[in-house]
């Protein structure tokens, strides 16, 4: 069975390409709030819903007056309709469903579309000299890795100021061993996650430690003149930061995913509902930091393809409970100790927790004590900062 994984490469554009990419984005821009503003119109005139069928024949006329509709490849113009298509579809998800607010779709200002998606080839085409770019030209692409599988989309993004293109392959998953034993998770704040093994993954705090440049870059932005290009250049600096920032978190949980997918054949972790947690505004900066929902994601893609699995169980209690009797130990947070007084159990709080996580799972595989057998511990360490307990 064929399965899809996206790579994704650095693009060096000369400057003229840059400014056929940028008027290309612009272009999309414009359409997509222009098929935006059809979609409304012609409901409040007919009542009735405007189908993409019915756009991409507009835009077909359109595009006979318009010349400067003709400069960007067809199917890039025909997935801004399929873009507004999702978009409504996912409102009307959302008024069905009631998930909160359903948001209307709206406009996208300036710097709001940020990319350019071929559909197929030959919009697009990987050769010796670079990635050609139907309308752009033979782009500078740095194939830091081989790409397994046939490329099927290809999606050109502008981030901070820097190009990037995601290829969507498809490709034949290769059978691996799975490995033996089974691992239960415990994220955090104070440290990133305790294994049930005892374990202890320390936070990197990525956002923490650049929280002053930060702070400096943003002062000399708030300073600069408004519409100026010295402000658009502070912009970049800010953007660029926050970016670095985010590569180093996804690089730090790429790391961690792959480490433990490649140990154990079944992980446990809690079932979170980090959207709730981050509303305590004493804690979002951190839960944030951490990024939790990227891990999980990160380990859930790399197990599927592994053939591993990742089992999530219920969140409550977990530190409350003595992972030895089962008796209630009620804590505060600020209480890192876990010590049982019907059976003298002492533990790490986020330890115990760990414990509990891994004998919630149907089919964990545990030792005498309740903690899983640790395959390959020294590969973890030299992965990640860890410290043992």
């Amino acid at each position: 069975m064929l399965k899809t994984k996206t790579y994704k490469y650095r693009l060096y554009p000369t400057k003229k390409q840059v400014k056929s990419l940028e008027s290309a984005i612009e272009i999309c821009r414009i359409l997509y709030n222009s098929c935006l503003a059809d979609r409304r119109n012609h409901y409040q005139k007919t009542g009735k819903g405007l189908t993409r069928i019915r756009q991409q024949e507009i835009l077909c006329a359109d595009k006979e007056r318009v010349c400067i509709l003709n400069d960007i490849h067809s199917q890039v113009l025909q997935n801004v309709l399929f873009r507004v298509e999702r978009t409504f579809e996912n409102f009307f998800r959302r008024l069905k469903e009631s998930e909160g607010k359903a948001g209307y779709p709206r406009y996208k200002g300036v710097g709001q579309y940020d990319s350019l998606c071929y559909p197929q080839q030959p919009g697009f085409q990987l050769t010796p000299q670079g990635l050609k770019l139907s309308k752009i030209g033979t782009v500078k692409i740095k194939l830091h890795r081989a790409i397994i599988g046939t490329p099927k989309i290809c999606t050109v993004k502008r981030t901070a100021g820097n190009w990037y293109a995601c290829f969507s392959v498809e490709f034949e998953p290769v059978v691996t061993e799975v490995p033996d034993g089974s691992i239960g998770i415990d994220v955090g704040v104070d440290s990133f996650a305790v294994l049930s093994d005892g374990t202890v993954v320390e936070n990197p705090e990525h956002l923490r430690k650049s929280e002053e440049k930060i702070m400096r870059t943003q002062r000399r932005l708030s300073a600069k003149k408004k519409g100026s290009a010295n402000r658009a250049k502070a912009r970049k600096r800010v953007a660029r930061i926050h970016q670095k920032i985010r590569d180093r978190r996804a690089d730090f949980h790429h790391k961690l995913s792959r480490t433990l997918i490649n140990s154990y054949g079944l992980i446990v972790v809690e079932d979170l509902n980090i959207n709730g947690m981050i509303r305590n505004h004493h804690l979002a900066k951190s839960i944030s930091d951490a990024g939790w929902g990227q891990f999980l994601r990160f380990l859930a893609y790399k197990a599927e393809n592994a053939g591993c699995k990742v089992e999530k169980v219920a969140a409550h209690d977990t530190s409350i409970l003595c992972s030895a009797c089962g008796e209630r130990v009620e804590k505060t947070l600020a209480d890192r100790i876990h010590n049982c007084p019907f059976c003298g159990l002492v533990l790490g709080r986020d330890h115990n927790a760990a414990i509990n996580i891994l004998s919630r799972a149907g089919t964990a595989q545990t030792n005498a004590c309740g903690e899983a057998v640790l395959q390959n511990p020294s590969s973890i360490q030299e992965a990640v900062p860890v410290r043992a307990r």
